[in-house]
């Protein structure tokens, strides 16, 4: 008797331990958001008004947008590198359809997350079917998305578009800037996802442990799929506010977007290993890399420190999520 109850408890002690340690990771994100805010608050007098957190909110509403996408990519184990290009792409397309083609704005909108879900769509099936390393066939259409952002605009802006289409990225709500409450509206659909559907739970299943998932039934190629376009098609979202804020089509935007959405995942608490990851720990690592972005411009720090101190957050995210693992597994 006493054999089977251990048995069957160890399992859910790993299970607790692995849950308690993704929360201190949070917690430990959200600790330190919540001193640099302190610090930034009695270290400049411009920081604490509503003019520069609603300006925080909106600039930090297109990394954190993409870079939920990406958690759940990184719940699964994989990585997305081609997530800047498919943002230039998908603003490319929709501006060129709205100047050229005269296409209304709401379909050019469908159509620029449409661009960015295809992308998605050829990741997931390079990965699930022709077995390339999520890394390599990224790496792949981020090339191929760049070169057709190029291309199709002989490397110029795209210039002349409605000026309605602001009010994507520069319009408010109730005095609410629209990129904040679109945010809001991604990160609460993505959330019930991930804990609400069986899709959100296959996702960690495959990220857990893949054979063990396909042993249980799980569709995993539908699965993968499935997350490449959504990252995709939230990477074309993106682009589109993006575009809409200088309210052009931008080929060459997005370059380095990925170390950012990839960077606010993992100081969130998602490990590059699989399995584990949320849209709180996301939007929380998102707000930190956008304060320290904001703080060196409020405190005039040279802006190549920014990216030294950004490099070290992942640097600590990264390593304290390979302790984290060492000592579930018993190795530490």
């Amino acid at each position: 008797m006493t054999t089977v109850q251990s048995g069957s408890g160890a399992p859910r002690t790993e299970q607790m331990k692995a849950k308690f340690s993704e929360v201190i990771s949070q917690l430990a994100a959200a600790g330190a958001l919540i001193v640099l805010f302190i610090y930034l608050t009695f270290a400049s007098d411009n920081f604490l008004t509503s003019h520069n957190l609603l300006n925080v909110g909106t600039q930090t509403a297109v990394t954190a947008i993409v870079a939920m996408g990406m958690t759940m990519v990184i719940i699964t184990a994989g990585i997305d590198l081609s997530v800047g290009a498919v943002a230039a792409l998908a603003g490319v397309v929709a501006t060129l359809l709205m100047v050229d083609s005269h296409v209304a704005i709401p379909i050019a909108i469908v159509a620029g997350m449409a661009v960015g879900a295809v992308c998605g769509l050829i990741s997931g099936f390079m990965i699930t079917v022709a077995l390339i390393t999520p890394f390599i066939a990224t790496l792949g259409t981020m090339s191929v998305a760049r070169g057709m952002a190029n291309i199709t605009t002989d490397a110029v802006a795209v210039s002349g578009v409605p000026p309605e289409f602001r009010w994507l990225g520069q319009g408010e709500l109730l005095t609410i800037p629209v990129p904040i409450l679109i945010t809001v509206a991604v990160a609460i659909v993505i959330h019930l996802t991930l804990t609400r559907t069986r899709f959100g739970r296959h996702a960690y299943a495959i990220g857990s442990n893949e054979e063990a998932a396909k042993l249980s039934g799980v569709p995993v190629r539908a699965v993968l799929i499935g997350v490449y376009v959504v990252c995709g098609a939230l990477a074309g979202l993106g682009g589109l506010i993006a575009a809409s804020r200088v309210n052009s089509g931008q080929p060459s935007y997005g370059v380095g977007l990925e170390l950012d959405v990839i960077a606010a995942a993992v100081i969130g608490g998602a490990s590059l290993f699989g399995g584990r990851g949320t849209v709180v720990g996301t939007l929380i690592g998102a707000f930190l890399i956008a304060l320290i972005r904001n703080g060196s411009v409020l405190l005039d720090i040279n802006v190549f420190y920014q990216t030294i101190i950004i490099g070290a957050v992942i640097w600590a995210a990264v390593a304290w999520d390979g302790l984290r693992r060492r000592r579930l597994s018993g190795e530490v």
